[in-house]
């Protein structure tokens, strides 16, 4: 039997999985008061009493072109990270999503005996398939959040459960709109459109330029019309201090929010211009209708074009087993094209409701299916006490 005061590693590299990360934290410490936790993440995990080693924002890059950039830095936190883990060897280890990083930390793990459960599957059904041989070895437990991806792994010989999706589980947010326009200095009356450009500083330089470009665009056709941007919370006093830069270089005169929860943005918000990624789920469970867009460096949109066979980007295509939502990608994601896709979802009509209905079954499906009625993060925290021979009742 496990000691009471298991020592748990606990690491998350995005906004998502920080707050995924945050919300088990709480989940665990309430089940096993005793429990103490270290690893990476971001601030809201450090405040409920994860020891940081590495604060994700060191580690969060994407694209090739960007990785190469920061090569040294990556290295120099993963050389701490495996330092910690070795000098302090935790009981288990939960690492939530973020492959690159935590399909080589298992390998450590897997070393030392340590207990592996990956949150958050990496998308191997869609590009490096290859990696399944590491997740065969190193990982212990693959939990996913999308029901397709159960089968997936289980076919090639993981033990892999479907717990659901975490934001599935998340209640509507109760701000009234009148108490959100007061916050941010919105107009009630008027349209809101959210704009979410991505959680990380180079997404945002990749997309957001275009995105005030199409706002303001909008805007010209329809005057009654506001935006509003919601900060991730894991960007940096300097990348917000970009993002306010690269809207007074693109758009100074354009009606726009700076908020920090997209939650209640994009409750609110008639629709949406979502950058690819989990906030197209986040929207898609709230309701609101949106059009997908990215962008990355010219390389990494080659060599993905090359190795990536899925037919749809957007995760909520995947799920729909359609083109629920449009999808405007790379050279295809211009201002013109967004406000083409995106007025028709402003006004009553079947492209707004034909949408809506979509969204809603999605949501269905993603709340269905897991077999009990824990929630994602409830479940996640179950398996965890249990891997640890600890009582997982909660």
């Amino acid at each position: 039997m496990q000691a009471k005061s298991p020592k748990i590693f606990l690491s998350a590299g995005e906004a998502s999985g920080e707050h995924y990360g945050a919300l088990l934290l709480e989940e665990l410490k309430a089940r096993c008061p005793d429990a103490t936790f270290f690893g990476m993440g971001g601030q809201r995990m450090a405040d409920l009493g994860c020891k940081l080693i590495v604060p994700s924002h060191e580690m969060a890059v994407m694209g090739i072109t960007e990785v190469l950039r920061h090569l040294p830095r990556i290295y120099r936190n993963f050389r701490k990270l495996r330092h910690a883990i070795r000098t302090h060897p935790p009981d288990v280890a939960v690492l939530i999503d973020f492959p690159d990083i935590h399909l080589k930390l298992a390998k450590e793990f897997h070393a030392l005996g340590i207990p592996v459960i990956f949150f958050v599957s990496p998308q191997l059904w869609a590009w490096k398939k290859h990696r399944i041989k590491l997740v065969q070895q190193f990982v212990t437990r693959m939990l996913v959040i999308f029901p397709f991806e159960q089968p997936f792994y289980r076919q090639n010989g993981v033990q892999a459960d479907y717990v659901g999706h975490p934001l599935a589980d998340m209640d509507q947010p109760a701000i009234s709109r009148k108490e959100f326009a007061a916050e941010a200095g919105l107009e009630p009356a008027l349209t809101w459109v959210a704009l979410l450009p991505g959680s990380r500083a180079k997404e945002i330089r990749m997309n957001l330029p275009e995105m005030l470009s199409a706002a303001s665009l909008l805007h010209a056709r329809r005057p009654t019309t506001q935006f509003v941007l919601p900060f991730a919370a894991t960007l940096t006093g300097a990348q917000r201090q970009m993002t306010r830069d690269l809207i007074t270089e693109h758009a100074p005169r354009l009606p726009l929010a700076l908020v920090d929860d997209a939650r209640p943005a994009l409750f609110h918000a008639r629709a949406a211009i979502v950058a690819s990624g989990t906030a197209t789920v986040e929207a898609a469970l709230i309701g609101n209708p949106f059009v997908v867009v990215y962008r990355v460096s010219p390389i990494t949109y080659a060599i993905a074009k090359r190795v990536v066979h899925v037919p749809h980007v957007a995760m909520v295509n995947l799920v729909a087993d359609k083109r629920l939502v449009p999808e405007l990608i790379q050279d295809d994601f211009t201002a013109t094209s967004i406000v083409q896709q995106l007025e028709p979802l402003l006004t009553e009509g079947e492209p707004r409701q034909s949408m809506l209905d979509g969204l809603r079954a999605v949501g269905d499906t993603l709340r269905q299916g897991r077999g009990t009625s824990q929630s994602a993060i409830a479940r996640v925290a179950s398996i965890t006490l249990e891997t640890l021979g600890l009582p997982a009742q909660g």
